[in-house]
């Protein structure tokens, strides 16, 4: 079975070659882990910056995830052979690193747990993979069972590879009173200072057991030998692992246990795998995570994850979508809310809409988020290309190249925080600045972030670029303080716009007049220098060329500056046909909408680096995700909600869809992006980059709840206005809102006179509910007509 199972807190893959790049992830505050299917990882932890524990078998670049990760023989992984000592046979588990078909595979990830659950040669193996809430340290439980009708001697063999750890210093030894395998480095380092700061480094890696192995081995290349990961030489011939320790070789932690079970006989084991300071700090893990205190950090662990479920659950005529909103969104949006994708200087849009997300997880959390990085805005009201979260955090890669939108975010977040929380006393809390000891009020700092960015244009009133707006790798377009970005030109009205409606009743209003007067300003501004044929054009460059418009061959159209051209108001009923048809034909595919087609195959040394990227992938035509949702934003904001949800449902890789194994990913998550140049390259469109760090996650979760179901909070209650697709005739859904719980009914009329809304059986005059109790249990019923 290849479907979700559990209620859908849990998916069941039935074969490991149907979608071989596909997996699951966990994570906690400290670390998280990316584990594929066939049994190869992506791991890394905090100490204090990302730092991984198990390594390629090379020196590579430090670096996280990368989209459509490559898998091979060498690469990271959790791996455990099972051998029949009586005949030799071998085969290992879940899948790789031999690969051999099995008579039976499941690959279960859930909500705070991975599994695998494997069957070959009248043998069972169940595995399951989990964290504690608050060690870097994977937990490992592993069960053998003989289900054959006689006895077997069988050898089961974790191999847990560690990788080169370090050209300066490594090697590795069993530690008999940690039972584990202890691999040992030094993280190399040149010059002097870096000797004091490389102290605290987390430089070993272990695996320990609860029960005692019969054999171990250290060095990768003794139990490799001449064999291959496929045919170990420490295996073959019936042997025994050596014993010995390792000595600047390539290390590895393997252990042998010896089994005689009988038939229906099951052996349990325990492990424990991460990275340490010191054997000290090997011991108080182990006292936390195994014995009787492996079901506790399991336990803890499980109610971290459900502290993030949400604020909704729904049941509709999809199931699919049901059981990805209720279980699997508010979890994607709870890994990078709460851990704020594992870094200590996030990029400012990304923490803020990640922040956004939050509030409907946990509005204080979102709170902080706001407060933070308002506190490092400069005076003038210039927003950081990153926020620093930890006092030896400094600005790195990205965040060292300037940007200029990161203010837009601001009124999203804070906008979703206050629907949320009602707490209009955050716009008083006073602030200091980056540069500046004054204490301003939030009002003030958002005024100022507003203001900057009115300032920052050109003598056209266009928004300048520098090297980059939301698309990072749009650097050549303004370098030289000329370039200008269309979409900014949108997304600084469509800022502008938000913060009015929410400022309205506490801001000045001579201050507003002047924010309209931009918004108005921006409209014609737009008309008149970016609205080309038939869409809006991406940007003017340094050199004043207009691209993004129907005379370009590449990049001729880009989806961001029509999404944010009806998120902003600015098209009329003529254009936005238009724009509505030539993204229909030029962008929309089966596997969700493009990002800007053609994708460039050449380098275009006035727009930047993301022409050089492949056709298709990334932000050069793929069906980059969070666009996407910018999109089905747009698409709600103009009433077209039936492109909204489509837009939205092509972001699933549902099981049941024949599209399933192009994608190559399970339910679990919206990837950053899915294979474009649809129309370039049809045989690799779709592919899914099987990233789960993206802002999309945020944006779909708050469309589903205030767009969707339109179940939208303010400052006198909660507005119900839904926009739910024409095809739909019923819904439920359980909502969470300021301490109450609404269970909201939907039905479809077929007479607008019919349309109403019913709490607790009585008819409102209006879609809003007042007042509503913290504690108190609500019961809705709205009936209502596609026509409006």
């Amino acid at each position: 079975m290849t479907n979700y199972i559990e209620a859908g807190a849990r998916f069941s893959l039935d074969s490991p070659t149907l979608v071989p790049n596909s997996a699951g992830y966990l994570w906690n505050k400290h670390m998280m882990i990316h584990m594929n299917c066939q049994g190869y990882a992506v791991a890394q932890y905090m100490n204090p910056e990302p730092k991984k524990y198990a390594h390629n078998p090379n020196m590579a670049a430090t670096s996280f995830m990368q989209p459509e990760q490559p898998y091979f023989a060498h690469h990271p992984g959790r791996f455990f052979y099972l051998r029949d000592d009586e005949s030799g046979e071998l085969f290992s588990a879940p899948f790789a690193p031999i690969k051999a078909e099995l008579d039976s595979f499941e690959f279960q990830p859930g909500l705070s747990d991975i599994k695998w659950k494997i069957k070959h040669s009248d043998l069972e193996l169940d595995m399951t993979l989990t964290l504690s809430p608050d060690l870097a340290a994977e937990l490992w439980h592993v069960k053998v069972r003989n289900s054959d009708s006689q006895s077997r001697k069988v050898s089961l063999v974790p191999y847990f590879p560690v990788g080169y750890m370090s050209w300066m210093n490594m090697g590795a030894h069993f530690d008999d009173e940690l039972n584990a395998v202890v691999c040992t480095s030094i993280t190399p380092y040149q010059k002097l200072e870096d000797y004091a700061k490389n102290k605290h480094l987390k430089d070993i890696t272990y695996l320990a057991s609860d029960v005692k192995p019969t054999y171990f081995e250290t060095s990768l290349p003794r139990f490799e030998g001449q064999g291959g990961l496929h045919n170990p030489t420490g295996l073959s011939d019936k042997r025994s692992l050596s014993d010995q320790p390792s000595h600047y070789e390539m290390p590895a932690c393997i252990m042998q246990f010896e089994l005689d079970l009988q038939p229906g006989d099951e052996s349990e084991y325990n492990f424990v795998f991460g990275p340490a300071l010191d054997k000290q700090e090997i011991a108080e893990t182990l006292d936390l995570t195994l014995s009787d205190n492996k079901a506790h950090a399991a336990a803890d662990y499980a109610s971290y994850i459900e502290s993030g479920k949400g604020v909704l659950n729904i049941s509709t005529p999809d199931k699919i979508f049901d059981q990805f909103v209720n279980n699997w969104l508010p979890r994607q949006v709870f890994y990078h809310g709460d851990t704020h994708r594992l870094t200590t200087d996030p990029q400012t849009r990304n923490y803020l809409q990640d922040g956004m997300g939050m509030a409907y997880v946990n509005h204080e959390a979102t709170k902080q988020v706001i407060l933070t990085s308002l506190s490092q805005q400069k005076r003038d009201g210039e927003m950081p290309d990153g926020i620093l979260l930890t006092p030896e955090a400094t600005l790195k890669y990205i965040n060292q190249i300037p940007h200029t939108d990161h203010s837009v975010w601001l009124t999203l977040i804070l906008e979703s925080y206050i629907n949320e929380s009602n707490d209009w006393a955050i716009l008083d809390e006073r602030l200091t600045w980056h540069d500046s000891d004054d204490k301003s009020t939030v009002l003030e700092h958002m005024n100022m972030a507003m203001r900057h960015m009115c300032g920052a244009r050109d003598e056209r009133g266009l928004p300048y670029i520098a090297q980059g707006d939301w698309c990072d790798p749009m650097n050549m377009v303004g370098p030289k303080g000329k370039g200008v970005s269309g979409w900014l030109t949108q997304a600084l009205s469509f800022a502008l716009q938000s913060w009015i409606r929410l400022s309205r009743d506490v801001n000045d209003a001579n201050e507003l007049d002047r924010f309209q007067h931009t918004v108005d300003e921006l409209v014609v501004i737009a008309d008149e220098y970016l609205w080309k044929g038939d869409w809006y054009a991406r940007g003017i460059t340094d050199d004043g060329v207009t691209f993004g418009v129907p005379e370009d061959k590449e990049g001729r159209i880009f989806l961001n500056t029509q999404s944010w051209a009806f998120l902003a108001n600015m098209p009329n009923a003529l254009q936005t046909e238009r724009m509505l048809k030539a993204v229909d034909e030029q962008l929309d595919t089966p596997y969700g909408v493009m990002l800007c087609a053609p994708a460039f195959t050449a380098m275009r040394e006035d727009v930047g680096r993301v022409t050089q990227k492949w056709p298709g992938s990334g932000e050069n035509g793929s069906v980059y995700n969070h666009a996407a949702a910018f999109y089905a934003a747009s698409m709600y904001h103009i009433n077209q909600s039936d492109r909204a949800f489509s837009t939205l449902r092509k972001m699933l890789a549902d099981p049941e869809c024949e599209s399933f194994v192009q994608r190559g990913q399970l339910p679990l998550y919206i990837p950053n992006y899915y294979r474009g140049a649809y129309y370039q390259y049809p045989d690799t469109a779709g592919r899914s980059s099987n990233l789960f760090n993206t802002g999309t996650g945020a944006w779909f979760y708050r469309l589903v709840i205030e767009n969707l179901f339109g179940l939208k909070g303010c400052r006198e209650g909660l507005v119900i206005s839904p926009q739910l697709p024409t095809e739909w005739q019923k819904a439920r859904v359980k909502r969470e809102f300021r301490g109450a719980i609404l269970d909201v009914e939907y039905q479809l009329v077929s007479d607008k006179t019919q349309a109403c809304i019913e709490v607790d059986g009585v008819v409102l005059s209006s879609n809003l509910i007042e007042d509503i109790a913290a504690g108190k249990h609500y019961s809705v019923v709205v009936n209502y007509h596609n026509g409006g």
